[in-house]
């Protein structure tokens, strides 16, 4: 194959109005790549990312465009198909080579093939692929279908296009168009590999299995005769002859003593070379070869590569005492999993690097986490995406692309999602990495609670996508790996069958948190897969003040009310979002007045909301199996549930995640009124100790304390109940429980930060200079909670080794900068790069009225 990538230009097709600076200007055009990137790399538009740009862009919505190159291709030989291959088009698009129209397109989501070889014949024409405007086609399909309810005022649901290029409660809305993928030129001969499905077991003596089904395409241009597969794996050959008249085949492929692919923090992740090679039978005999399995180059027609590696998958679904399980297993164990979902890393998706992705999945690994799901908003993410995960033991869930509305079922979505869905399965199933498919995100239960029943009349909705369809593909494409119909859902299937958001089956979303209720509510119920919950948090400071200004242009910190600035909110795009954040301060941290502050308080209390639960859900393990945490990372800079955010920069949430996903976990936690220490033990060997528990004043006097020998069992939890006279409180205001076995420790504070007396000066700080920074000394001489070194602040790319550290008087920690020589290193030594809960208690106002709400 050859790759056309080179020489394309991109100009306004249609629609409109167009502004004079871009109208009739063709520019140079990327590909793969989009609109907009082009724009902005001619100067003809501004960043999309920074200030109110995203507000300017808004014309775009409703332009067509022409991306066009010379081609000239050279002529075929008479047995020589020539392929025109297109693997995203984004989205609605006719495809020309001269005054040929070879095909159209409406899905981002599949690639295309055209057979071009009539045209190549020598002459240069011009390859066109004119891209209409999504909205306008969407809107187009809704007139014609009829109205169906989503959770946004944009027809997102009628296009295959990834949903949140419309805009989210955390994306801009830029609705993107462009050739987003590869285009490439494929000449073949006689026959060509048009698909392999690896299917990959472990059979119960350890033996590796894998089951080749192949699809063969013929040119029909040569007479049709035999054809032969070879196939071969971690050395072992297998082969297969496709008949004259077949154009499919299957082969199998035993590896004897498997090597065993696990995800991170359960064992290594060895990766298999798979070879499938296509041979002309003609001249080719079966089972001939060179005498070390070899094929003569000659023989060869397609071949094709990857990598598997050898594991079993599956949910056990199970009816028990507390409703219905929902336990990944992989080679026979129970995996607790850890996860964060994800969202496309850039919103222009052309962007995202192999690279990028890379630094990502490190932070993920960071974070201890074992599982990212690829949420349904947003695209089927790239092989590199894929190739990492599998790499590092990273699972991936991932979704079919629906989410949060009402689709409909008629052609011509209905065919687009079939023929979608089985490309991206074919595609994906050799990696290990995948573990679940999911139907899509919170349609099924959208249409259970979100008042759709009456808005749709009788309309179709998705229902059948979730229940049939994409279950169907999964069955018939790739019955190695589970499917659920969707998230949240209930896989049980009884004649009452239980609400799809009901905590006690299957999977569940936790959104009153964020929307309703206060945080401490996480701790009310107990799941039994939390798929999806989080709070909300600004970038880091630098990314925020990089990429947003006040209306006058000046510094956001500067402007007279920055929370209701105009520009600060197109980058803050939830409902009432600044106002949730202060409801979620108030009882816990109070709400500053200076925006400097409020930026620092809202970051700890996205931390603390979700390591609050994360720590509540680990605590119920077998019960509760599993919490996805919404979200890992960003697509630009805004206010969001990110732990990372739109430049790539760790949240103090990122910390959090680090802490309360850790292999060993000491949290305290309340069973049937009492107060108890679970020690989290998420490792292979026993974890064994004396558990101390103590109680203390917040300046480290001992009020009362117990101590006891305690063995956590591999992948276990141990609930330890304190006794009554060392958890009850004499002063709850100033006095903490502090737990500790061994080196991991566990500080419960008697009340909330309104009503504790910390005290605002806790520690003692030294800073030295260091080969690679700063180092940072803190000697706790009352409790200091939960400390972070903002480096962000002190250069672009400086960061630290540890962050949200909290001390019980007396203790000491050590953190490690790295960056450059600073002019004053005392800038580490105090706000705002150095920051500690204890400093709000002099940043708060309201004081009273918030201890009032926290009481």
């Amino acid at each position: 194959m050859s790759t056309l990538h080179e020489g394309w230009t991109v100009r306004v097709a249609g629609g409109g109005p167009v502004p004079p600076e871009v109208a009739g200007r063709t520019v140079p055009a990327a590909v793969p790549g989009c609109v907009h990137t082009d724009l902005l790399a001619a100067g003809l538009i501004g960043d999309p990312y920074v200030d109110a740009a995203e507000q300017d862009l808004v014309w775009m919505h409703r332009v067509d465009w022409r991306f066009a190159r010379p081609l000239r291709l050279e002529p075929a030989a008479p047995d020589e198909r020539v392929d025109l291959v297109l693997d995203g088009v984004d989205t609605v698009a006719t495809v020309r080579l001269g005054d040929v129209v070879l095909g159209r397109t409406a899905n981002m989501h599949r690639g295309h093939r055209f057979d071009v070889r009539a045209l190549a014949d020598g002459q240069e024409r011009e390859l066109v692929v004119d891209i209409a405007s999504a909205t306008t086609y969407a809107e187009g399909e809704r007139d014609r279908l009829g109205a169906r309810p989503n959770a946004y005022p944009t027809p997102f649901n009628y296009v295959r296009k990834m949903a949140c290029s419309f805009g989210w409660d955390w994306g801009p809305d830029l609705r993107t168009a462009g050739i987003w993928k590869p285009v490439t030129l494929h000449r073949w001969r006689v026959a060509r590999l048009a698909e392999v499905r690896p299917l990959v077991g472990v059979g119960p003596d350890g033996t590796g299995v894998v089951e080749l089904h192949v699809e063969v395409e013929r040119s029909g241009l040569a007479a049709a005769g035999a054809l032969e597969l070879r196939a071969e794996v971690a050395g072992v050959v297998a082969r297969a002859v496709v008949p004259a008249d077949a154009g499919r085949s299957a082969l199998v492929v035993r590896v004897p003593d498997a090597p065993l692919w696990w995800p991170a923090g359960y064992g290594d992740q060895p990766l298999c070379d798979v070879v499938v090679t296509l041979l002309d039978g003609g001249s080719h005999g079966e089972g001939a070869d060179d005498g070390d399995g070899a094929d003569g180059a000659d023989d060869v027609l397609d071949r094709w590569t990857s990598r598997v590696g050898f594991r079993t998958v599956e949910l056990r679904t199970d009816d028990d005492e507390h409703g219905t399980a929902f336990t990944l297993v992989v080679n026979g164990r129970p995996v607790f999993v850890k996860g964060a979902n994800w969202i496309p890393d850039d919103h222009f998706v052309s962007r995202v690097t192999r690279e990028r992705l890379a630094a990502r999945f490190d932070q993920a690994l960071g974070a201890n986490l074992n599982l990212l799901r690829v949420w349904g908003g947003g695209i089927y993410e790239s092989d590199d995406f894929y190739d990492l995960a599998d790499e590092r033991g990273l699972l991936v869930w991932q979704d079919f692309l629906l989410a949060c509305a009402a689709y409909p079922e008629e052609e011509p979505l209905a065919g687009e999602l079939a023929a979608e869905a089985r490309e991206n399965v074919v595609r994906l199933m050799p990696h290990p990495s995948l573990v679940v498919w999911n139907g899509g995100n919170e349609n099924v239960w959208g249409h259970e609670d979100w008042g759709w029943k009456a808005e749709l009349g009788g309309l179709t909705w998705g229902g059948g996508y979730a229940h049939e369809l994409l279950r169907d593909v999964v069955a018939r494409t790739d019955p190695t790996r589970p499917y659920c119909d969707n998230s949240p859902y209930s896989p049980r299937r009884t004649p009452d069958e239980v609400h799809p958001n009901d905590p006690d089956h299957g999977t569940h979303h936790q959104w009153e948190v964020w929307n309703r209720v206060d945080w401490t509510e996480y701790r009310s119920e107990v799941p039994r897969f939390c798929s999806e919950f989080g709070f909300q948090g600004p970038p880091t400071w630098r990314t925020l003040t990089e990429s947003v200004h006040a209306a006058d242009g000046g510094p956001i910190e500067d402007a007279p009310d920055p929370k209701n600035d105009p520009v600060w909110l197109v980058h803050q795009k939830a409902e009432d979002g600044n106002g949730k954040l202060d409801r979620g301060m108030a009882p816990h941290v109070g709400v500053p007045e200076r925006f400097v502050d409020w930026h620092w308080a809202a970051q700890l209390v996205q931390a603390r909301a979700v390591r609050y639960a994360l720590e509540h859900y680990r605590s119920w393990w077998p019960r509760t199996a599993g919490a996805i945490v919404w979200q890992l990372n960003d697509c630009w800079p805004v206010t969001s549930w990110a732990a990372v955010d739109g430049a790539g920069r760790p949240k103090p949430l990122w910390w959090a995640l680090r802490q309360a996903f850790a292999p060993r976990l000491l949290t305290v936690v309340e069973r049937d009124g009492a107060t108890c220490v679970a020690a989290v033990n998420d490792t292979d060997e026993p974890w064994v100790g004396d558990l101390r528990v103590r109680r203390e004043t917040l300046g480290g006097r001992l009020v009362a304390e117990e101590s006891v020998a305690v063995a956590v069992d591999p992948r276990q939890v141990h609930l330890h109940v304190v006794r009554a006279a060392v958890a009850g409180w004499d002063d709850p205001v100033t006095e903490v429980l502090v737990a500790t076995m061994g080196d991991d420790v566990a500080v419960h504070p008697g009340a909330e930060d309104v009503r504790l007396a910390l005290d605002p000066d806790p520690a003692d700080y030294a800073v030295e200079r260091t080969a690679t920074g700063y180092r940072l000394r803190v000697q706790a001489r009352s409790l200091v909670r939960d400390l972070v070194v903002h480096a962000d602040r002190i250069a672009p790319e400086a960061v630290v080794s540890d962050a949200l550290v909290t001390l019980p008087a007396g203790a000491a920690a050590t953190l490690d900068i790295t960056c450059g020589e600073l002019d004053d290193p005392a800038v580490l030594l105090a706000a705002p790069v150095l920051r500690t809960a204890n400093d709000l208690r002099a940043a708060r106002v309201g004081d009273v009225a918030a201890a009032a709400a926290g009481t």
